[in-house]
This record gives structure tokens, sequence and C-alpha cells, in this order.
């Protein structure tokens, strides 16, 4: 990259920091997941190498050494000012396995070592084609035999309407001098685009479908998306031949449920299959046409692996893996262990019907434990007590729906068991480094996030944040009410009740037992509770 463009960059993000948060498509335990799912052996996360490139102040990485103490991670990233901001938050949470540098991606070599996992989250297509070059080179040349690496990228045909929006907001937005004014001059240029394209103009159906976006999102993201010097987006086939060329070959993506031709119904299941003659990689250049995508999010392996990739998935790799759901009748009753059909809601907003008592067995388990997860077995047990049925007859049922749920998308899975809390305890325990966050700090600001077992950044209460540091195993719920009520009096939480602060002692200590208990139901179910 040359020296200008470089520093250009640099000076970017120093500026408009990208937003520095866990990426729970990218945590490693998910890419081993994923990989196992289709024929591959990854290693395991705990005790893995790990390699971020473009890691901004840690907040994907760091979450995952806090998770793994016996793993190491190393983080680089263009902007001293990121990376500094993540050194500060490692030196508070005493973490020694992770590190991060100032450096810029191309100039990474042999030296570095290999990698068990490489993710690179957020930079390929933010990038000139040289370093695009660099990364697929580190993914090759730094990647361990076994390993995965996860690469993320803007991609046509998605982008080619998007670009016409972005082109747009360069042009006004671009020459002005500082971040906001930058956002403040682009945002006048679409609002007057909005106003006046014609209604039947492919201008107007661009700005229908993107402005939704641009409303909707923070600042930094539009930044970075639409503002900043580079976004290169391209066809999902280009990248394969660019992954191909420096020896990697295409694993599947980090959401696999959109891999999966059936998901899309039988007028185009039947006539893609035809169409692609078994290659997985134009079976998803395709779909990237037909549900215009715009991002993807690709899982790439060593060139020599290729030959082990499995897309049929292998009931035995599904009876081996951990698997976690959500299921709530429509009608807000019980499920019912008995062959009457029960439209449910799942994960993702997913709409499932059960209609065997097995079935139902399976989910009121897995909602019941959510968010740890339950092994295949477990879950074939628990249908087979449940039901009353022998567990051989319940056995094929159990292990087909769970195939299922997967190919939909409806059930995240793991190699090994999340252990996350399935009850909420007497001596409540959250992770050390979730406590221990200056983000809890009521003085840190109104909003607040931690990342969770599953790799999700949830948010939090205030109400949470005063709980969660003392959520060492040591408090029981009468000191955590106290805690809460002492808050209260000192005037750095306020208890309302009938549009009216509480302050009489015996009305408080009652209100604060109740929201305890409320709390720590609410912090289970964001897994951030320990088992």
């Amino acid at each position: 990259m040359p020296d200008s463009l470089t520093s250009t960059l640099t000076s970017y993000y120093d500026t408009v920091p990208y937003d520095s948060h866990p990426f729970p498509q990218s945590a490693m335990e998910h890419l081993e997941a994923l990989a196992f799912l289709f024929g591959l052996d990854a290693p395991p996360p705990a005790t893995a190498r790990v390699l971020e490139l473009g890691c901004a102040a840690g907040g994907n990485l760091i979450p995952f050494a806090a998770r793994h103490p016996e793993a190491s991670a190393l983080g680089v990233d263009l902007s001293p000012v990121q990376v500094s901001q993540g050194v500060a938050a490692i030196a508070h949470a005493g973490l020694s396995n992770v590190e991060l540098k100032a450096f810029n991606i191309a100039d990474i070599d042999a030296s570095f070592g290999q990698f068990d996992y490489i993710v690179c989250h957020g930079v390929y297509s933010w990038v000139p084609g040289p370093v695009q070059d660099a990364i697929l080179r580190i993914c090759s040349e730094n990647l361990a035999p076994t390993g995965v690496a996860y690469v993320s990228y803007n991609v046509y045909p998605g982008w080619k309407a998007r670009e016409i929006v972005r082109d747009a907001m360069i042009l006004r937005g671009g020459p002005r001098d500082t971040p906001d004014e930058k956002l403040a001059y682009a945002r006048g240029m679409l609002e007057f685009l909005e106003q006046s394209a014609r209604p039947d103009s492919v201008l107007r159906k661009t700005l229908e479908e993107t402005m939704p976006i641009v409303r909707g999102a923070n600042s930094s993201y539009l930044l970075h998306e639409f503002l900043e010097p580079c976004n290169e987006p391209c066809y999902f086939k280009e990248f394969a031949t660019r992954a191909d060329a420096r020896g990697l070959a295409y694993l599947c993506d980090a959401e696999p449920s959109t891999m999966f031709v059936q998901n899309y119904g039988e007028k185009v299941r039947d006539p893609l299959l035809r169409e692609c003659g078994g290659s997985q990689i134009m079976m998803e250049q395709y779909l990237d046409f037909l549900v215009n995508r715009t991002f993807r999010q690709t899982l790439l392996v060593k060139q020599e692996r290729a030959r082990d990739i499995r897309y049929r998935l292998d009931p035995a790799r599904i009876r081996a893996l951990e698997f976690a759901g959500v299921f709530t009748t429509e009608d807000g009753g019980a499920l019912t262990l008995d062959a009457r059909e029960q439209p449910c809601n799942a994960m993702r907003n997913l709409k499932v019907t059960l209609r065997l008592p097995a079935h139902k067995a399976v989910a009121q388990v897995l909602e019941a434990r959510y968010p740890a997860s339950a092994s295949a077995e477990a879950l074939i047990d628990a249908a087979a007590k449940l039901t009353g049925e022998p567990r051989d007859a319940v056995e094929r049922v159990v292990l087909a729906m769970l195939e299922e749920l997967v190919i939909l998308g409806a059930l995240r899975f793991r190699r090994t068991p999340v252990s996350a809390a399935t009850e909420v305890s007497g001596l409540p325990q959250a992770l050390a480094t979730v406590r221990g966050a200056l983000s809890l700090a009521l003085s840190a600001g109104a909003n607040a996030q931690a990342c969770n077992q599953w790799h999700e950044p949830v948010g939090l209460t205030l109400l949470e944040r005063s709980l969660l540091p003392l959520l060492d195993g040591a408090h029981s719920h009468e000191a955590l009410a106290e805690h809460l009520a002492s808050e209260v009096r000192a005037d750095r939480l306020r208890f309302i009740k009938d549009e009216k602060p509480l302050t009489e002692p015996e009305a408080l200590k009652e209100f604060a037992q109740q929201q305890v208990a409320l709390a720590l139901k609410d912090l289970r179910r964001k897994a951030l509770l320990t088992a």
C-alpha cells in the first residue's frame, strides 16, 4: 500500500474509530463447529493460537482470550489510537494471553508463525487491492495445516445499488473537513435526492432500499461503510478465485442456513441443483443474485483439505454436536406432548411447526436450558423420558429434527458444551472480565454492553450494571438486594413505584429483592451467568 494511502487510512481510523465489539459469527467456537459440520476437524479453541487482522480496540478478540486462558491471541490494526485503547482494556482485565499491535497488515510475514484461526472482519473490502491480496496471503501462509480462516467483505450484486448512494454521499460529504461535517453534508445529499428523484426511476428504487439502513445505522457505521476512502466490493466467485490462487479453498459461510438451497423453495432448489452440477461455489454465486446479497462471511481452509469437505450433512457429526435454541408457542401456551400441531417462534424470528411428541420434548428441553447447550445424546434421552417412548423409537426422529433445524438456522451449535447457567443459583456468578468491565460503572454513560458466553454483545440495564460486579459466587440474593438498597439510599439508583420514588425502608427492601430476582433471571437468559 502506498505510504500516502496508509497514512490516510490510519488517520481516518484514528479519527473515526471502528466500533469494536464481539462478532458472534467470527467466534472461534463457531468456526470450529462449522468446520466439523462440513466434514473437517479444526483445532480446539481452548488451546488455539489466534490472529485477528484489523482488531480495532480488541472488542472481538479480548472476550475470546478471557474465555480461554490456555489459548493465545494476537491482534493487529493500523490505528495506534484504537490499539492503545485495547491495550488499556487488556491491562485492566489482567489478561496475559492476548496482545494487540499497531501494525500494517501487509507487513506480516512468516516470522509471525502459524495460527489455528485467522479472523479478518470488516477489513477486506475497505482496503486497496494489494492489501486484499496480503490478507489472503496471510490466510494461506500463516494458517496452520488444520486451521480455519474467516474473512468478511461486501459483495455484488447487492452493493451495486448501494454504490450509487455511496458515490452521492462522497460527492457532497467527501470534501468536508471533519467526520461530523462529512456525514451531515452526505445526509443532506440523500435528503435532496429522496425529495427530487422521479417516482419511476432507478434512483428512487435504490433510495427506497438503502435509506432505511442509512437512517437506522450509527455514525461510525455510516462513516466507514459509505464515506471512508476505500470500499471495494466483489462478486463471491471472484473472491473464491483469488483465494484459490493463494492455495485456499472455500469451506462455508458463517451463517450456514444461507447455503442450503432447500431453504429457498422448490422452484429454486431443483433448477439450481441441475444448473450448478455439485459446485458449491456456483450455487453460492447464483444464490447471491437471487437474494441480492450485500455482505459475506466466508470460511477458508488449506486447499489440501478441500477433498474432505462434505456439504451433505453426516448424521454422525450432527450427533456429536451441542445444541441450543428457543421455542415459544405462537399462542403463548405450553408445548403439549401430543400429535397436535403447534406453531412456534424459534431463533432469528423463524417460524417452526412442531408435530410429534418427541419434537416437542426436544423443544421443551432446549427452551428450559437456554442459553446453555445440550448434547444430541442428552436430547434423545430426554425425549424418550418425557414421551415415555423407547429410546430407539425417538432417536431417529430427534436426529432428523436437529439436522432440519440446523439447515433452517433455528439452532445454535458447538463442538463442546457452553457453560452458561441453566438456572439462577443462590450464589450467582458471572465471568470475571464481565464483572470487572470499565463500562459497567454508572458514570460511564447511559448505555453499556457485555460479551456473553455465545460471543454476542448484549445490552445491560443500569440495574444489571450495578449487580454484575458483585456476581462473584460469594454474594447471596439477600446481599445483592441490600447492595441495591444502599445504592438507592446513596442516590446512585432510583426505584420508582406508582410514579413516586421508594424511600420507606421495608418497601425499599422488598422492592430490591424483587428487582434482584428479575435482574438475575434476565442475566441468565442473556448468557452472562456461568454454570
